[in-house]
């Protein structure tokens, strides 16, 4: 059985909503430094605010890259990745080129992550890759999971949130299977309670996004009392 600590450090606490406002990044901030998640996960114009906020805590800041939809320009994602980590970013959550992925053009998704993943490497940041799981097939999800590890990314990553559908724990079962047992998987969209996150660590998740770490965290130590 997972402990409340160990699962604390498994949570990135979210908010990419765009209507976010400072109050509720700050209070993320507050929530996640009280609560000792591995990070917050917030979009980039916030970055500068949660490193501010989060001075001198055990947690650190994740953003966001090509994000919701993984479209956009291979050297636009690089860049962005550069200037989110100089704000003071040390996790970057990228999504990759879906159409791209569906179109066969393995290369270009290949080389979009590569370009991403070195750049982060090069300024001491990890670099997890969002497949969007829920717009691909189990095969299009094994071939985007074994490009992000050519690629030498960190993690694989099931969702934005913003697609049709958040992790599965069959998604994640599979990823873990594609990616073998060193690199990262995380679990994202859709976790809402302690068991959810339970199942999705059974099915072999290393790190959990969600937007209810605090709700998750209180359900977990309930039951280890």
């Amino acid at each position: 059985m997972i402990s409340p600590t160990e699962l604390a450090r498994m949570i990135d606490h979210t908010l990419l909503k765009p209507e976010a406002t400072q109050e509720q990044i700050e209070r993320l901030c507050a929530e996640a430094a009280a609560h000792h998640f591995a990070s917050v996960c917030i979009n980039p114009v916030y970055v500068p605010l949660a490193v501010q906020q989060l001075e001198g805590s055990d947690v650190v800041v994740c953003t966001v890259v090509g994000f919701p939809l993984g479209a956009t320009l291979t050297q636009v994602k690089a860049y962005e990745t550069e200037q989110a980590i100089l704000a003071g970013a040390h996790e970057i959550d990228m999504v990759i080129n879906v159409g791209a992925l569906k179109s066969g053009l393995t290369d270009v998704v290949r080389d979009d992550v590569t370009a991403v993943t070195q750049t982060a490497h090069q300024h001491g940041a990890i670099v997890k890759v969002i497949i969007e799981a829920a717009l691909l097939t189990d095969d299009e999800k094994r071939t985007a999971c074994e490009l992000a590890k050519a690629a030498g990314a960190d993690y694989v990553k099931t969702s934005t949130g913003f697609g049709p559908g958040g992790a599965t724990t069959a998604d994640v079962a599979l990823m873990r299977q594609t990616v073998g047992p060193e690199m990262g998987v995380k679990a994202a969209g859709g976790i809402r309670s302690f068991a959810d996150a339970r199942t999705m660590i059974a099915a072999g998740a290393t790190r959990l996004g969600a937007s209810a770490g605090v709700k998750i965290l209180s359900e977990a130590e309930l039951e280890n009392v």
